[in-house]
C-alpha cells in the first residue's frame, strides 16, 4: 500500500489528525512516510497548513503542497477567484507517484469530501485515487448524520470502482452520546468497509511526544496500530431500548 488516500466525509473532522496518526504510527514501525496536500485553502503563503500540521505531530514526515488559495472555498473555486491554475488529477497522480518512489508510504489528504471540485470541469480526489489505484480511508464524524455521509461516501467510491479501505472516527467525544455509541456497529455496516480507528477528542492538541506515543492506542492493525475495535464497541456499547 504504498499510496493512501485520506477523504473525509465531510470538513471539520479530523481529517489531518488522522493523517498524521497514521504517519506516527507508520514512522514507528520504521517506515519512511510522505504527505501530500493538493489543495490548501484558507490560509496566506506563510501560514502553516495541513501538511505542516501532519509533520508537528507525527514528526519526520516529508511534507507536500501543490497548490494554496487564499480563501476558504472549495478548491475549483478557491482556485477560480484567487486567478490560479486549478489542481488536476493528473498532476496529484504524478506528485504521489514521485513520492512513492522514495517512501515507503504516501498519504494524500483531501479537502473537506470525496467529492470536492478541484476545477470548472468537475474533477475530484476520487479521479486522483483512480489514477493511482489507491485505497481510500474515510473520515467521518461519530455522532448523528455520520451515517448517511459516511454511506454515500462508500456509494461513490464503489461507483467508480474504489476500493474503501475502512473508516475512522476523526473525534471521539469524552462523553459519547446515544448515537454515537449505536453508530460504532452502524458505521462498518453503511460503510461495508470495517471500522479501523476512533481517536479521542483533542487528540490534535495533545504534546507532539504523546501524540506519538499513543497514536497507535486509536489505530486497527491494518493501519498498523493495536486499537481492538470489538473491545472498543462493547466498552460503549448502548443497552437495550
Amino acid at each position: 500500500m504504498p499510496v493512501m488516500i485520506v477523504t473525509g466525509t465531510g470538513t471539520e473532522i479530523g481529517k489531518t489528525v488522522v493523517t498524521a496518526a497514521v504517519a506516527a504510527v507508520a514512522l514507528a514501525r520504521g517506515r519512511t512516510v510522505a504527505v501530500l496536500k493538493p489543495a490548501q485553502t484558507g490560509l496566506a503563503p506563510d501560514e502553516p497548513g495541513d501538511a505542516a500540521e501532519t509533520v508537528r505531530l507525527a514528526g519526520p514526515v516529508t511534507a507536500a503542497e501543490l497548490a494554496r488559495f487564499p480563501e476558504p472555498l472549495a478548491p475549483a473555486t478557491a482556485a477560480l477567484r484567487a486567478g490560479a491554475q486549478p489542481v488536476r488529477p493528473d498532476e496529484i497522480a504524478v506528485a504521489a507517484e514521485k513520492l512513492a518512489a522514495e517512501h515507503d508510504l504516501v498519504l494524500v489528504e483531501g479537502s473537506g469530501g470525496l467529492l470536492v471540485r478541484f476545477d470548472a470541469a468537475g474533477a475530484t480526489l476520487a479521479d486522483a485515487a483512480r489514477l493511482l489505484g489507491a485505497p481510500v480511508l474515510m473520515v467521518a464524524e461519530a455522532g448523528l448524520g455520520t451515517l448517511n455521509a459516511t454511506a454515500l461516501t462508500a456509494e461513490a467510491l464503489r461507483a467508480r470502482s474504489l476500493t474503501p479501505l475502512g473508516v475512522v472516527i476523526g473525534s471521539w467525544p469524552v462523553a459519547p452520546g446515544l448515537a454515537a455509541r449505536c453508530n460504532l456497529a452502524d458505521l462498518p455496516d453503511v460503510a461495508g468497509a470495517p471500522l479501523l480507528g476512533a481517536l479521542p477528542a483533542g487528540a490534535g492538541a495533545l504534546d507532539p511526544a504523546e501524540f506519538r506515543t499513543r497514536a497507535a492506542t486509536w489505530l486497527a492493525p491494518e493501519l498498523d496500530g493495536g486499537w481492538d475495535g470489538a473491545a472498543f464497541a462493547r466498552t460503549f456499547a448502548p443497552g437495550p431500548g
